[in-house]
């Protein structure tokens, strides 16, 4: 099973961790608090933890191209809520 993490160094993780669940709430099934997340797309599963300094992003799929597509949903999302900082987002491939 394909899997990769993020982690984006950033002050508003609780935000954009809330941010993103809420908007991806209105067409999958997501669980969170403010401080951990899981997001169930068709495609692939994203679990997210945020603390003071940081965010991380884990992803895993059936499939290479469910795993592109559930952290191309998440760029596309991250990069628009947090339009501001402006993010890096680099994803690293997990055993």
């Amino acid at each position: 099973m394909p899997r990769s993490q993020a982690t984006v160094e950033t002050s508003h993780a609780s935000k954009y961790l809330q941010q993103l669940c809420k908007h991806f709430a209105h067409k999958v099934t997501v669980e969170y608090d403010p401080t951990k997340a899981r997001v169930d797309f068709p495609f692939g599963d994203c679990r997210m933890r945020a603390d003071e300094r940081e965010l991380t992003i884990e992803c895993d799929a059936e499939s290479p191209e469910g795993l592109e597509r559930a952290q191309f949903v998440i760029d596309d999302h991250l990069a628009r809520f947090a339009w501001r900082e402006k993010p890096a987002i680099v994803w690293v491939a997990k055993s």
